[in-house]
This record gives C-alpha cells, structure tokens and sequence, in this order.
C-alpha cells in the first residue's frame, strides 16, 4: 500500500486542522519546504500537499510555495485544494506536480471534470470528502446531498488515477480510521482507494492496508509523534 505523508498548507505554514475547521488549527512547521525534504529524506516516496487557503478561495493561492515543494524533494506529489478549472489543474501538472485532487468541480459541474479528466488521463484524483457519508464541498464549508459512494461508483468508468476518501469526522482527530465507511467505498468503485482521516499509529495504517485500500495519507499523527515515518512506511509494506 502507497503511504502518503500529508502537510497542508495555510499562510505559509504547515498545519493540522481538526475535522476541517479552520478555527482549529495548529501550526507544525514555518516552512513546508523544509519540512517536504525531510519526509524525503526519512523515506517518504510520494507527497500528499494541500493549498487550504486555495481550498477555501476557490483558487490557487499557495501555487507558488507548492511548485517550490515540488521542486525540492523530487518525488510525485499530489495537490489538492482550490483547483476548480481545467486551466488550474493544467498549471499545477505542467509545474510538476505529479497528479491534482479535484472535488468540489466533479459534484457541481461534471461535464466539465469529465472532459478535464480525458484531457489528463491517470492524473486527476477524485477528491471524496465525507461527512456522515454525504460529501463535503469547497473546503468542507458546505455538505452537499450527494453520497460519497454513489459519487464514486457514478465515475468509476473514467480514467481516475485513484480517489481519495477522507471521512472529516476522524480526520486530525487521532481516534481511528473509519474503517466501515472505508470498506463501503472501497466495494463501490474497482478505482484505487487512498484512504485519509483518523490515522493515530501504525496498527491503524496496517488495518487500512489489510481492507484493500491502495493508499493511505498520514498527517497528525506524524506530526505528534504518534508514528515515526520508517514505521507507517513499516505498515503499509514499503
């Protein structure tokens, strides 16, 4: 199973909200740069980057600190947050990021997420971000009426590189993975699943991987030292 070690970006720092709430943060580090090569450097093989400023914008706001990221670690990145068009997601992969997450346009406008997908085949995510199994838009501030799994079952015949699925009730809080609502996804779509949310040692990590998910995004708990990152690399087999 792919581990994806998480640092979310807002003001220029790294941070961990807690379920998504913008008033809940903490601040982990001053500069994501730094903290991106030394997930590298400790063996991390892929990143997981989000733009919260852009998520709650609606656009790019932390483009240019990405593409800085990027740059320094040399590993595929993945960004989510504030790509809401076909011209934003084709900026961020001709910048080098390996695949871009997109949500909040496949649930509201799916002809254009559709079409944005065929243009890059295998590197668009779908980005399911749940609440009580409903999904969650621009930057979790409104809950839409749309199941998460219907969602992903209703695009599991484009050319996805994955989805991933986050359940916001778990997610920074350190309590567990969902591991039920993840067993559900993971049976409604034969795309592959990189679960995210919940995550607070490596048996959780291990418990995701034996479930059949194809990834795993970790955040808080390495940053609290829950984890050390040879060890979740330990549990998801790399």
């Amino acid at each position: 199973m792919e581990l994806w070690p998480a640092i979310d970006l807002r003001g220029g720092r790294c941070v961990r909200l807690l379920q998504g709430d913008y008033d809940r943060e903490t601040v982990f580090g001053e500069d994501p740069v730094a903290m991106a090569r030394a997930f590298v450097e400790a063996g991390a093989k892929r990143l997981h980057i989000v733009d919260l400023d852009g998520a709650k914008a609606g656009a790019p706001v932390q483009a240019e600190l990405v593409g800085r990221m990027v740059a320094a670690t040399g590993v595929p990145c993945q960004l989510g947050g504030g790509v809401r068009s076909r011209d934003t997601a084709a900026a961020y992969l001709a910048a080098g990021v390996g695949r871009v997450i997109i949500g909040s346009l496949a649930i509201e406008e799916p002809e254009a997420f559709t079409s944005l997908v065929a243009e890059f085949p295998h590197r668009v995510v779908l980005g399911l971000d749940a609440r009580d199994g409903r999904v969650a838009v621009r930057g979790w501030l409104e809950t839409s009426g749309a199941l998460a799994v219907e969602i992903a079952a209703r695009h599991a015949h484009l050319p996805l590189a994955a989805i991933v699925y986050t359940d916001i009730a778990t997610d920074g809080m350190l309590s567990g993975p969902n591991l039920p609502a993840l067993r559900e996804m993971i049976a409604a779509t034969p795309l592959p699943v990189i679960a995210s949310g919940g995550i607070a040692g490596a048996d959780d990590i291990r418990r995701v991987a034996e479930i059949g998910a194809a990834g795993c995004i970790v955040g808080k708990a390495l940053y609290a030292g829950a984890v050390t990152l040879p060890a979740a690399l330990a549990a998801a087999g790399e």
